[in-house]
């Protein structure tokens, strides 16, 4: 297995950040992970539908804009929402995108 790579979040530009919250199915992995704090690979996507590529593409993608951590649990891989050091980077931000989100109250 490959070791992936997890940003320092000081060096995560906004607009990636703003990319990786841009798409639909990656902003429903997060909004998932803020609900349930951890989730294995297959669990984060928000539909069955996705081929694993595309799924392993989106992780890479969140993990790159420093939004989630990805640790290996025996044969599985976990993810988890970086979301105190997100905040602290990106101070609402979060907060401000899940409100709006397309199914949640405020979007």
């Amino acid at each position: 297995m490959p070791r992936l790579t997890h940003p320092r979040l000081a060096d995560v530009p906004l607009d990636l950040a703003l990319h990786a919250l841009a798409d639909p199915n990656r902003l429903g992995m997060v909004a998932r992970l803020n609900a349930t704090r951890e989730l294995s690979c297959a669990g984060a996507a928000p539909c069955e539908t996705i081929p694993k590529s595309t799924l392993s593409n989106h992780l890479k993608l969140l993990r790159a804009a420093g939004l989630i951590e990805t640790a290996q649990s025996g044969r599985e891989m976990i993810n988890t929402l970086r979301r105190a050091e997100f905040d602290q980077r990106f101070p609402g931000l979060l907060d401000a995108v899940l409100a709006n989100a397309p199914g949640s109250p405020g979007g």
